[in-house]
Formats: structure tokens, sequence, C-alpha cells
């Protein structure tokens, strides 16, 4: 069997991309989130840890385990310590993609991944980029309520993003969830649009 097609799926905070992902696995297309395997491989992969622990030091390990938030500290201060750490993490992130891949007996396949258009060596891996987008308000009001988070530290988030505006240049199919256009519907028609391609 030839390897499924690979839809990326990205968005910026709070825009539903895990919830349109959670849709698709519904309808029976297997999904990944790179996220959620991230912080999954931190605690499977003990080279990775070591590695995170020799850029970012030893302190961000307790107990054998990694220390996220004594981690995220440090590197969303440091946009060099980022660099470096994203320099391990995301290979490791993208060789277990592909072993997942392996494992899939299906035509297509959906990655989830915010930074997805932010890095090519990511937006490569995809065939087809899908944006998932909502009104700017509409994403705020769900990363408060998600969060926890006051406004200001939502808007800061947001505002170290790419653009809906610049992400919709680079996207093959766009889904909108907000409060008026059902999300199944789109689905269903980006579904059917891939397989007259």
């Amino acid at each position: 069997m030839t390897r499924p097609a690979i839809i990326g799926c990205t968005g910026g905070i709070g825009s539903g991309k895990s919830y349109v992902v959670k849709a698709f696995e519904g309808l029976g297309i297997p999904g990944y989130d790179c996220d959620a395997r991230a912080k999954e491989l931190y605690d499977e992969d003990a080279g990775l840890l070591a590695d995170v622990a020799t850029i970012a030091g030893d302190d961000v390990i307790v107990d054998g385990r990694l220390d996220r938030s004594r981690l995220a500290g440090k590197i969303f201060s440091d946009r060099t310590l980022l660099e470096k750490i994203e320099g391990v993490v995301h290979p490791a992130v993208i060789r277990d993609f592909y072993c997942w891949l392996e494992e899939q007996n299906s035509k297509l396949v959906i990655f989830e991944s915010a930074i997805l258009l932010d890095k090519p060596y990511l937006r490569d891996m995809a065939d087809f980029v899908l944006l998932v987008t909502a009104p700017e308000e509409l994403r705020i009001e769900r990363v408060m309520a998600r969060d926890g988070l006051p406004r200001e530290a939502v808007e800061r988030r947001m505002a170290n993003q790419m653009s809906d505006e610049v992400r919709r240049t680079m996207a093959d199919y766009i889904l909108e969830t907000n409060d008026r256009d059902a999300i199944i519907p789109q689905l269903l028609s980006i579904i059917q649009r891939w397989q007259q391609i």
C-alpha cells in the first residue's frame, strides 16, 4: 500500500485545531497531534530528555521527569535557547510521526501543528495544508476559558504568532470554526475535494 496522503492542520491559538482533528478522527481519518506527542516523548524518550537537559540545564529535570514550567520559563525568554531545544525536539517528533504513519491503514491522515507554516521542514511533510481559523474575539474568549488566562496574556501569545492573513496565502483548504458555519459539512467538502485530485 502506498503511504497515506497527509493533511497538515494548523491555525492560531484558540482557532479550534484540536477539535477539527477530533472531528476528522470521528470520520475515520487517523490524526496525529504534534504538540501532544512532543509532551509524551519527553516522558518516553530518555535520549531526548538527556539532550534537553544538556541544552537547558539539569535543573529542568525533577525526579527523572521534565519540569515543563521550568523549561518554559527559560525558553520563552531566550530565543536562542528555544531554537536549540526545537533542534532536538522537532526531529524526535518527526521520527515519531513517520513511525506512526507506517502503522496507519488509511488513504488519508491528518496531523496538527501550530507551527506547521513557520517551519519549512514541517510544511514539507504535508501534502496539503488545512488552515483552521476563527474570529479573533472568539479565539481570545476560547483561550481565556480553556487556560484561565487574562485577556492581555492571550493577546500577547497571539501577537507572537503568524497572522491568519499570512496563513491563508499558504493554505490549500480553510475551515472556519465560528458560531455560524457547521464543521462537519466543511470537513466532508474538504475530503470530497481531496478525493477529486
